[in-house]
């Protein structure tokens, strides 16, 4: 289930838990962050990219529409990937990136933890969710130990994607995913 923390960044004291996906998405919109629900589409597990593309095109054609991004793909993380444990520390530490940071999830979950207004939002996004964090907020993100997910991508341009790392060590001040 889709998820909401908010704590103070200086304490660490819990401002907000919700579960609810309209509370998620008023309380993400307060700081420019896009959350919504995408129903209806079931993916087989077997899917390839370009099926998992297909499934959601109405959907991707609409939001890149609105966003004026131009291009998607499809990226999947399991346990068993060599460089699993790899990629998940890169982005454990805060980053900005220079284009907003669009995910959508088809399947599993994780955690985009962002730092802003002197607040750590934690957005546990699972399958249906989508989430558009804003170009240049402080952030991190977490599928877990364990990662398994699959998630659509969408960018006007991949440049935009390099992470540029702030050098704070507030992200291992805050709980990891599960």
């Amino acid at each position: 289930m889709s998820r909401l923390t908010v704590w103070e960044a200086g304490t660490g004291r819990e401002l907000l838990r919700t579960e609810d996906a309209a509370e998620i998405a008023r309380a993400l919109g307060a700081i420019g962050v896009r959350f919504e629900r995408w129903e209806g589409v079931a993916v087989p597990e077997e899917a390839s990219n370009e099926q998992v593309l297909e499934a959601y095109r109405p959907y991707l054609d609409k939001l890149m529409g609105e966003t004026g991004a131009g291009s998607t793909d499809v990226v999947s993380l399991t346990p068993d990937h060599p460089q699993a444990a790899a990629m998940r520390q890169k982005f454990l530490s805060e980053h900005i990136h220079t284009e907003d940071e669009v995910r959508f999830f088809v399947r599993g979950s994780g955690d985009f933890v962002m730092h802003v207004d002197g607040k750590v939002w934690d957005a546990h996004c699972v399958q249906g969710d989508l989430i558009s964090v804003p170009a240049n907020t402080r952030h991190w993100f977490d599928a877990g130990e364990a990662p398994r997910f699959t998630a659509l991508r969408v960018f006007t341009d991949q440049s935009g994607w390099v992470a540029h790392f702030t050098g704070s060590d507030i992200a291992g001040r805050f709980p990891v995913a599960a």
